[in-house]
């Protein structure tokens, strides 16, 4: 059956107002900025992100009033440091923040995959993290001894976005890379939107059943868009645009600044064919593999 459908009606269909939303889980790549423009194009609201570290995109949709909590271990601008939006909305208190570290978020995204309430560990013992935060409690083993623990609270996302290399349109998917916690947050998640570099046919996928990290009975919707991730890398496909992500500092530094950045590249196009042709055939180009490196040919035959 197929899933593919567009990113204005996925988002429609399975991102409400107050939804929680697990994206940018694949640490510094396959962010899925253009989900998160239409997103803000839609004008969602109360809206409690997930992710470890989302680099821009947390902070363009605080800009874009789409946001009221936060789940995660750091937001800013990974090459510049700070995000001002974030900065802002976490010292005015109109975001609440929950802090987590990277691997707090995994363990809570995999208790959430495993159907279990939580999952017990000694990590963030001794530190401030757990401090007046409802994702952590402390506990006894019951076992020989009764070691003090600390319990990380399961997370179930209404809806995960990854951005894939390739799927097929019944949501199979390939990627390669850097998995973070998306693996995990997948599993977890009531729904899953699979945003996809290029739509390929089911025999590409099934040529290469270890590549088919997301199986397709899990998506939800699936939707092509090619750039989807920039200006975070795709690896096969397109390098981090750092010019980007300098900009994006030097012009989002008031509230103002912010407004007019979200009126050129987000508000001002239609979607990400229109983002692209806004960055021009240059920029398209210039963050391209310029040196393959293929994988070898692999046998499953008998």
């Amino acid at each position: 059956m197929s899933k593919l459908t567009t990113m204005r009606e996925a988002v429609a269909s399975f991102v409400p107002d107050g939804a929680s939303v697990a994206f940018g889980l694949q640490m510094e790549q396959n962010i899925p900025f253009a989900t998160g423009h239409e997103i803000i194009r839609q004008k969602k609201r109360g809206l409690r992100l997930i992710g470890p570290i989302s680099d821009i995109l947390f902070d363009q949709m605080i800009a874009g009033g789409c946001v009221s909590e936060i789940v995660a271990a750091w937001v800013g601008n990974v090459m510049m440091g700070s995000a001002y939006n974030f900065r802002r909305a976490a010292e005015s208190g109109a975001v609440k923040v929950f802090n987590m570290t990277n691997f707090s978020i995994a363990l809570a995204l995999q208790a959430g995959a495993m159907g279990v309430p939580f999952i017990p560990t000694r990590t963030a013992m001794g530190s401030d993290v757990p401090k007046g935060n409802h994702f952590f409690y402390g506990i006894f083993s019951p076992f020989e001894g009764k070691e003090p623990l600390l319990a990380v609270r399961a997370i179930n996302p209404d809806v995960t976005i990854v951005h894939a290399q390739r799927a097929d349109a019944g949501g199979n998917a390939h990627s390669w890379g850097s998995f973070g916690v998306m693996l995990e947050a997948v599993r977890a998640a009531k729904h899953v939107i699979v945003v996809a570099e290029e739509i390929v046919d089911p025999e590409v996928i099934a040529s290469d059943p270890n590549r088919t990290v997301i199986p397709g009975f899990l998506v939800s919707a699936v939707v092509e868009c090619p750039y989807g991730a920039h200006p975070s890398p795709v690896q096969g496909y397109y390098k981090r645009d750092d010019a980007f992500f300098r900009e994006y500092h030097q012009q989002t530094k008031t509230p103002a600044e912010s407004d007019a950045w979200l009126g050129r590249w987000v508000h001002g196009v239609a979607d990400c064919e229109q983002y692209v042709e806004l960055l021009g055939g240059a920029r398209v180009e210039a963050p391209g593999v310029k040196q393959h490196a293929y994988a070898a040919a692999t046998d499953y035959g008998y």
